[in-house]
């Protein structure tokens, strides 16, 4: 890969010509296959990754959240009259940093651990054994860190594992509550704070752009958290909501035979840039690669981060399996190319 090339986004003008009809504003995962496809795209971008040895133990971690997803135990939910607050005071419904926690969300983690080990990388099953044998006060400090961006006290090479077992939680929470209010309106919506997540208030990992029905061409925001996504025009800034300065780079083959504006323009994965707040966000493209996942693709371009930063741009996007901690801070088992 060589350096990166940029392309300006559409003008208002031509998103709103192209919008047509109205764009469903969230999308929900699906509990049946979420974390199974993130597995397959992980395998997939492993495959000849300088990467490859991270990357395959993420698939074999998603692999286990995609199973702690399906049998997870019953939880405290909010009831119809948490859920009619929520939206009249246009707050998140299950707040990542202020939801009361279950139990069952550490013991996901520490069964979770407990099976990697059996497949894990030999370099990996320490850190995954401390996992499993964690008390309830090592991982609640790690979930508030992890929850609140916090990188004091964070254990970077858990975190991963941490983070998925919470992931699960919220994803469940999230389904659970849209199940159980079938037919009595749509519990999630607008929020007063369009940056975060409608459903827990997490940033986001990284923003897709949708390949097929009313959502084709639209940009979703994907939460890190709980898996929701949620609308935002492309001609917004998703840190600082700025329409003026902003720009899409991607990676260019050094040797690629078509022009870099060409070549950028058919990227599966570009870096969002703004230039009035100085952020960037990974934006995967669905209608380019049907098979993007926005936390596989986000972690397989590490690359892109590390030459976007040279700039001085700094990332907004979260991802619990890409944490960036300070100097001297244990490294997750086995990164690769990190």
């Amino acid at each position: 890969m060589s350096a990166t090339a940029t392309v300006r986004v559409m003008s208002p003008e031509e998103i709103a010509a192209r919008a047509g009809g109205e764009t469903p504003f969230l999308h929900m995962p699906e509990r049946s296959r979420f974390f199974a496809e993130r597995e397959m795209r992980l395998r997939q971008l492993a495959r000849g990754h300088a990467m490859e040895d991270y990357l395959g133990f993420l698939a074999l971690l998603t692999r286990e959240q995609q199973r702690a997803l399906q049998s997870f135990p019953a939880v405290a939910l909010p009831d119809a009259q948490a859920v009619d607050a929520a939206a009249r005071q246009g707050v998140p419904l299950l707040p990542a940093t202020d939801w009361p926690r279950d139990a069952a969300w550490r013991n996901t983690a520490r069964s979770m651990a407990a099976a990697l080990m059996k497949d894990a990388p030999a370099n990996a099953v320490d850190v995954l054994r401390r996992v499993a044998q964690a008390d309830d006060t090592f991982l609640e400090r790690q979930a508030d860190a992890l929850l609140h961006g916090l990188s004091t006290g964070l254990d970077l090479a858990c975190a991963p594992v941490v983070g998925a077992a919470l992931q699960v939680y919220w994803t469940h929470m999230l389904l659970g509550v849209q199940e159980g209010h079938q037919g009595q309106g749509q519990p999630f919506g607008r929020i007063d704070d369009e940056t975060v997540c409608p459903c827990c208030g997490s940033l986001p990992t990284a923003s897709i752009t949708r390949s097929s029905g009313e959502s084709l061409g639209q940009r979703y925001l994907h939460c890190s958290l709980c898996g929701l996504q949620w609308h935002m025009v492309r001609i917004k800034c998703p840190h600082c909501l700025s329409t003026k300065s902003l720009a899409y780079q991607s990676l260019t083959g050094a040797d690629a035979s078509e022009d870099e504006t060409s070549a950028a323009a058919k990227a599966r994965v570009q870096a969002e840039t703004c230039d009035d707040c100085g952020s960037y966000l990974k934006m995967v493209h669905s209608d380019r690669d049907p098979f993007v996942d926005p936390v596989a693709d986000d972690v397989a371009s590490l690359t892109l981060d590390l030459l976007v930063s040279e700039t001085g741009k700094q990332r907004h996007g979260v991802n619990f399996m890409m944490l960036f901690g300070d100097p001297g801070s244990e490294p997750p088992p086995d990164q690769g190319g990190r």
